[in-house]
C-alpha cells in the first residue's frame, strides 16, 4: 500500500508537537470504539437513575429512624414504633431501624419480636458487636443464658476492646454459677472503663456472697454514685437505686464497724422504700443493741411496705396474717422514717417506744430467729429497674 491510499483510508491522531510521529487507526476500530463507549454510557446512566432512586429512598428512611430514635429517648413509644415501622416499609435494609424498633418493641412487652428484628440488624451489619451485645442482653434478661453467650462470643471475636462486652460475659458466667469467671470478666471490663457503675457493683455483689468484705467495700469505694444514677442505657442491666448503700452497711457490719454500718443501711432504706431489706437489717441491729423498740419500728415500716417479703424473710411466724398486722399499723408511724434517727448505740427510727400506743404495732414474736447478713433476704431480691 502507497502513501496516498493510506492516506485516504486511515485517520491520522498525531501526538503533541514537535513529536514528530504520526499514529494512524482503523476506521472499523475507531466505530468499534465508538460503540462500545456508547454502551458503557448507556448501561452506567441507568445505574445511576437506580442509584440516586435508592438513595433518595435511603435518605427518607435514616430520617424516620432518626425521628424514631427521637421519640424513644423521650419514652413515646407508640410514637417510636410508628416511625420505625415505616422507616422499614421505605426502605428494609436499615440495620438501625431495626435496632431501634427491637429495643422499641423489647420497652413494649414484645419480646419475641424484638428478638427477630435485632437478628435481622446482626444480619445486615454483618455482626456489628454493639447489635450482637444488644441481643446477647435481651436473651439474658430471658434466661436464654447460652444463647446470651454465644452472641457475646461472637462479638468478642471482633472487638476485645469494649467493656460492655466483658460486663455481658461477666453476667453470662455468674448466670452460670461461675463466680470466680465472672469476676475476671469484671475485672477486665474494668481494666478498660475503670469508671463503671454497673460492672462495680456486680463485682461487689460476688464480693458479698464470698464473704470478701474488704475487697466489697474498696470496689465500692471507686464508685461514682452520680454517674451510677444518670446511668440510662441498654447496654447492661439495671442498677437497683441504694444498693451500693445497702452491700456498704452490711459489709461494714461484718467488719465491727457498727454506726457506720447503720448510717449506709439507713441511706439504703430511703434511696429504695420499695425494699424492706435495709428496714430488716436495721430491725436485727437494733435487736443486737438490745434495743427492741426501735426494732419494732423498723419491723413496723416493713410491713407496711411489703408483709409478704417480710414473711419470707422469717421475721413472722407462718401462720401469722401479715395483711392484717400491716393494716393494724398507726399510719403516724410510717409518715417520717427517718424522723429521730440515732445511728450508734440504738437506732430508734421513730424517737421514741411511745409513739406506738399500746398493741398497736407489730410485736416481735418471742421465738424468731434474726436473719444474719448471710441468709438470702438480707441482701433481699435483686430487682432492677430499666436503664
Amino acid at each position: 500500500m502507497n502513501a496516498s491510499s493510506h492516506d485516504r483510508n486511515a485517520s491520522r491522531l498525531h501526538d503533541p508537537p514537535g513529536s514528530g510521529r504520526v499514529i494512524s487507526v482503523c476506521p472499523c476500530a475507531v466505530a468499534v470504539l465508538a460503540t462500545t463507549i456508547g454502551m458503557i454510557c448507556v448501561q452506567s446512566g441507568c445505574r445511576g437513575i437506580v442509584k440516586f432512586g435508592e438513595s433518595r429512598q435511603t435518605v427518607a428512611a435514616r430520617r424516620l429512624s432518626r425521628q424514631g430514635l427521637k421519640a424513644a429517648r423521650e419514652g413515646e413509644w407508640m410514637v417510636a414504633e410508628t416511625l420505625f415501622s415505616e422507616s422499614l416499609d421505605v426502605s428494609d435494609n436499615n440495620d438501625a431501624a431495626h435496632r431501634g424498633l427491637a429495643d422499641t418493641l423489647w420497652q413494649r412487652g414484645r419480646r419475641n419480636d424484638a428478638i427477630e428484628h435485632l437478628k435481622q440488624a446482626v444480619q445486615l451489619s454483618a455482626g456489628d458487636p454493639k447489635h450482637l451485645q444488644r441481643l446477647g442482653r435481651m436473651y439474658l434478661e430471658l434466661g436464654r443464658v447460652d444463647e446470651a453467650a454465644r452472641q457475646c462470643e461472637i462479638a468478642l471475636q471482633s472487638d476485645r476492646e469494649w467493656a460492655a462486652l466483658w460486663a455481658l460475659w461477666g453476667d453470662c458466667e455468674n448466670a452460670q454459677g461461675r463466680p470466680d469467671a465472672a469476676l475476671a470478666a469484671y475485672h477486665r471490663a474494668l481494666s478498660l472503663q475503670p469508671d463503671y457503675p454497673y460492672v462495680q457493683l456486680q463485682t461487689a455483689e460476688i464480693y458479698h456472697q464470698q464473704k470478701r468484705h474488704d475487697r466489697l467495700l474498696a470496689t465500692l469505694d471507686r464508685l461514682n454514685e452520680s454517674s451510677a444514677s444518670q446511668m440510662v442505657n441498654q447496654t447492661d442491666g439495671g442498677i437497683v437505686p441504694g444498693r451500693a448503700d445497702l452491700l456498704r452497711g452490711l459489709a461494714m457490719r461484718e467488719l465491727g464497724r457498727i454506726e457506720e454500718s447503720n448510717r449506709y443501711l439507713i441511706a439504703a432504706a430511703e434511696k429504695n422504700p420499695a425494699d424492706v431489706t435495709a428496714r430488716l437489717q436495721l430491725a436485727a441491729a437494733s435487736i443486737a443493741d438490745g434495743d427492741p423498740a426501735s426494732a419494732q419500728a423498723w419491723l413496723a415500716q416493713a410491713m407496711r411496705v411489703d408483709p409478704e417479703a417480710v414473711a419470707a424473710s422469717g421475721w413472722v411466724r407462718s401462720g401469722i396474717d401479715t395483711t392484717e398486722v400491716a393494716n393494724s399499723m398507726i399510719p403516724s408511724a410510717m409518715d417520717d422514717p427517718m424522723s429521730g434517727v440515732r445511728t450508734a448505740g440504738g437506732t430508734n427510727p421513730y424517737g421514741s417506744a411511745s409513739s406506738y400506743g399500746n398493741g398497736s404495732a407489730y410485736q416481735l414474736p418471742p421465738d424468731f430467729e434474726v436473719p444474719t447478713s448471710r441468709s438470702r433476704m438480707a441482701v433481699g431480691p435483686v430487682e432492677t429497674e430499666n436503664r
